[in-house]
């Protein structure tokens, strides 16, 4: 039996990410749009264990967009989450260590790197996340952009950042203006758990 899915709870109040994500953005953004992800994906789920149970095939390839759909939304809300902090808790303090270097190397600098990923992921025509992934092959770090909610390791990266740049995630407080949402983001970043995951991964 497939494990249901559950709303993850956030690692900080409603109104301890303002004046950068407002209260009321960041509980819609969680409560309605997150919460709609998890039971439209715990929905397919349930259909698709019926449909195999009874080798149904041709349902379970039609669930399967949904799944994507939902699943994507979930796991990579859950991921945005944890990399947002107050910042009376960290958000914003720039990274030390391995992946201060490791973004030097890969793009010159923190700053650069941070205008190279607003100026591309303002750009994602529609929907879509940007993120930060490690590419083990390379052994470097890389920018990508994904379209809706397909997950980064598609693209065959081990992912340590993302922001959504869905209007949900924003329009709300910024409006249209996704380039100010973006530039205010960072403010609340934590780039402490960033860290904890690139040290994870090259370990």
């Amino acid at each position: 039996m497939i494990k249901e899915q559950q709303l993850p709870e956030l690692p900080y109040g409603y109104a301890d990410l303002e004046p950068f994500i407002s209260a009321d953005l960041l509980e819609l953004h969680h409560k309605k749009h997150h919460q709609a992800y998890v039971t439209n994906l715990n929905k397919a789920l349930e259909q698709y264990e019926a449909a195999e149970k009874q080798h149904d095939l041709e349902a379970m390839i039609n669930l399967q967009s949904a799944i994507k759909f939902n699943g994507g939304g979930h796991l990579n809300h859950s991921f945005f989450w944890a990399n947002l902090a107050p910042k009376s808790a960290g958000g914003g303090v720039p990274p030390e260590g391995p992946l201060a270097k490791a973004i030097d190397e890969a793009f010159e600098s923190l700053q650069k790197f941070i205008d190279l990923f607003n100026a591309e992921t303002a750009a994602i025509q529609g929907s879509g996340w940007g993120w930060l992934g490690y590419h083990k092959q390379k052994k470097r770090l890389e920018y990508a952009a994904c379209s809706n909610h397909d997950l980064v390791s598609a693209k065959g990266l081990v992912p340590l950042l993302t922001i959504d740049v869905w209007e949900h995630a924003y329009y709300l407080q910024y409006k249209n203006l996704r380039p100010a949402f973006l530039k205010e983001i960072w403010q609340v970043v934590n780039w402490k758990e960033v860290a904890k995951r690139y040290e994870k991964i090259v370990a």
